[in-house]
């Protein structure tokens, strides 16, 4: 490095308790961070990542402590370091921008009250220079309308709002370093270009050392300088970005990359007699807010004039940025929600306007995947109750219930032991995994997949995405996958719909969608996937 180190760490060791599979959260780990540089740190969750971002910032849990090493950043060692100096750095000399903004911002005060509350317990300017500033932040982090929305609160922003909201916070004492935790992971393609563009340009014109975490390569392709490569709280590569993406020398990193899904362009031409499953025809879908005692009441059109058909053993993808209609298309079609216009002719029958009392002989054959397969699983049931619950509540022979959910836990990849355990004994993705065997318990027609691979590690996601096309194969069971990731899109899907407003704006296989995109706002998403001039080696 041919700058001084703004922050080095140095044979970085966290304990976690005894009762842990593993004796630490982080071992032996070394790495620098200069001035003017973006270093991203990647793995998979459990690799130690977020634990270095707080051992940096002192905000270990008390059942983690750092054992071994050292954490000079300007010169001095935070390790040990009294809680006023810690205090007085973090906002000061190093800011931060968490993953989920909306739990780190505090949903009682204004945005503009929260900004200035960071200059205040720092004692920094009179209420007037910091009115000032709170205007100036928001300006500077692309919000729209600064001394309105500065009196807006959290819930009334947007999730790209207010991740822009925390890094005005983190930026509001000009700190000479900038830890920025999974700060894009939730927000959709165009929102998270626009955010690692105001982050990149922010450290450009302030020389701040930024320390970004993540777990998507694309991500790092687009923003780092160098990167450096976690696994199991171990350090196992560091180097240039163009070097360790091209030619990775760990064997965790080459795993890494060759799971990152492929703008995959090729038609699938799955063989057999088309047989229409779902066919859907102008479908509208209203919501109006009530009137408060200042407002008026305000019209959104979730679902405008939606039109698409749906044959046997086909996926049709659905992409497009948050509040675009794509969950509220599935929750239609899931009659989860009801239509207020147009025809959904599910098996041959039209079920749009369908009472619940004459739709519940159908709802079998329609399943979901969620996205939070923890939330979607009662925690106090065992996985055998969770997957039986749905046929007993059917009528169907609890002997071969209990048969099926055992056969469909080993299809699924888990142990067969796993009938009498419970969901907080298993990890995300073997959690998704369950909810894919709850989901299949029923033989569905049409299986509706919202953003069930969003929250997963890369490998994670590549082996449930292989798993529902193993599994489409088998059963010839109709999908509906709905992603914010165009990447995952077009690895799953047999043809891709775009959706805008509310409005189908625009639907094809995904080569026609990703090389010759016709409409703007579908060019606008493909030239904001992350990474896109980058791709994996096959």
């Amino acid at each position: 490095m041919t700058h001084a180190a703004l922050l080095s760490v140095t044979n970085l060791t966290v304990t976690l308790p005894r009762e842990m599979e593993r004796a630490h959260a982080i071992e032996d780990v070394s790495f620098d961070l200069a001035s003017g540089e973006i270093l991203c740190i990647i793995g998979e969750s459990g690799s130690g990542k977020s634990v270095t971002a707080s051992a940096i910032m002192g905000l270990l849990p008390k059942t983690m402590t750092i054992a071994a090493g050292s954490i000079l950043f300007q010169g001095r060692d935070l390790v040990g370091a009294d809680a006023n100096v810690l205090q007085q750095l973090r906002g000061r000399a190093i800011g931060m921008v968490f993953q989920d903004p909306l739990s780190a911002l505090n949903p009682l005060m204004t945005i503009g009250r929260q900004i200035a509350e960071v200059m205040e317990a720092h004692e920094i300017g009179s209420r007037e220079s910091r009115t000032a500033k709170v205007l100036q932040l928001l300006e500077e982090v692309g919000l729209p309308e600064p001394a309105q929305i500065q009196h807006q609160y959290p819930f009334r922003l947007s999730g790209g709002q207010r991740q822009r909201v925390m890094i005005a916070m983190a930026l509001a004492l000009d700190p000479d370093m900038l830890i920025a935790d999974e700060p894009t992971t939730a927000l959709d393609v165009t929102t998270q270009a626009q955010i690692l563009e105001l982050i990149r340009k922010i450290q450009r014109r302030k020389h701040m050392g930024v320390l970004f975490i993540t777990h998507d390569f694309g991500v790092v392709a687009d923003i780092a300088d160098r990167v450096v490569v976690m696994e199991k709280g171990r350090l196992v590569e560091a180097g240039p970005t163009d070097r360790v993406l091209s030619t990775p020398s760990h064997p965790y990193t080459q795993r890494l990359i060759a799971a990152v899904p492929r703008l995959e362009t090729g038609d699938r031409n799955r063989s057999g007699r088309a047989v229409t499953v779902l066919d859907v025809t102008g479908l509208r879908k209203t919501y109006r807010t009530p009137r408060g005692f200042f407002g008026h009441s305000r019209e959104v059109r979730a679902l405008d004039d939606v039109s698409f058909s749906l044959d046997k053993g086909r996926t049709l993808g659905v992409v497009g940025e948050s509040g675009s209609g794509k969950s509220t298309l599935g929750h239609v079609l899931l009659k989860l929600t009801n239509a207020d216009g147009g025809r959904i002719l599910f098996d041959g029958q039209d079920i749009a306007l369908m009472n619940e009392e004459k739709f519940r002989s159908l709802r079998p054959y329609v399943q979901m995947i969620f996205q939070d397969p923890f939330a979607s699983l009662n925690p106090r049931h065992t996985i055998g109750q969770i997957l039986t619950a749905g046929p007993l509540a059917h009528g169907r022979n609890p002997r071969e219930a209990r048969a099926r959910a055992q056969r469909l836990i080993a299809r699924v990849g888990l142990a067969a032991g796993s009938y009498n355990r419970f969901p907080h004994e298993f990890s995300g993705g073997q959690r998704q995994r369950i909810g894919i065997a709850r989901a299949l318990m029923l033989d569905p027609i049409l299986l509706i997949a919202d953003e069930a691979v969003s929250a997963l590690d890369v490998s994670i996601q590549a082996q449930i995405l292989d798993l529902l096309e193993e599994i489409q194969q088998e059963t010839h069971v109709a999908m509906i996958f709905i992603t914010h990731d165009l990447r995952v899109a077009s690895r799953i899907a047999d043809e891709i719909a775009v959706m805008h407003h509310g409005k189908l704006v625009e639907r094809g296989t995904p080569e026609q969608i990703f090389l010759n995109p016709g409409h703007p706002y579908t060019r606008q998403l493909v030239s904001a996937i992350p990474g896109r001039r980058w791709e994996p080696a096959a």
